[in-house]
């Protein structure tokens, strides 16, 4: 199979990696918790809150602006055509955007700091392990055209 046919992923890694991320940040807070000053105060509720609400906004309009253009949602599907539109305009990777935010929403909301560490742990390892297979896979699928995009949009935000 050529580059050009291939999947990006072969197996749901994101929704693994934030799902171990978030299961290993609580784990962990269990038996080493972090004392937060000001606990559950209203302004963490406050701000995790407008950031869970933030992270659910751009996932949905991700999801309805790459079902708009008729083209693969799953990671382990090829992509039909590059979405450059909606919040693809602002970020390259805005589905694992909305899950880092929600994260860190999540976090404040529990006083949890171990849910940032791991939500830094994850993007580290969602760009090493999955958003460059992606690339890699857009690369050879769109070629130029993905590269031009590359340049005017980042990675992240």
């Amino acid at each position: 199979m050529n580059a050009y046919r291939a999947k990006p992923l072969n197996f749901p890694w994101p929704a693994v990696l934030y799902g171990a991320a978030v299961l290993t940040a609580l784990m962990v807070n269990r038996f080493f918790p972090i004392p937060v000053a000001n606990g559950h105060g209203w302004f963490a509720w406050l701000i995790g809150g407008a950031l869970i609400f933030t992270a659910i906004s751009i996932d949905l309009w991700a999801v309805k602006t790459l079902l708009d253009r008729h083209t693969a949602i799953l990671p382990t599907r090829c992509a039909t055509c590059l979405v450059t539109c909606g919040p693809f305009r602002f970020t390259r990777n805005p589905i694992y955007l909305g899950y880092t935010l929600l994260m860190i929403g999540i976090g404040l909301i529990t006083a949890n700091p171990w849910l940032f560490i791991a939500a830094m742990a994850a993007v580290a390892l969602m760009t090493v392990f999955v958003i460059r297979n992606e690339e890699r896979h857009l690369l050879s699928r769109f070629g130029f055209e993905f590269e031009r995009y590359c340049r005017r949009t980042a990675r992240w935000i």
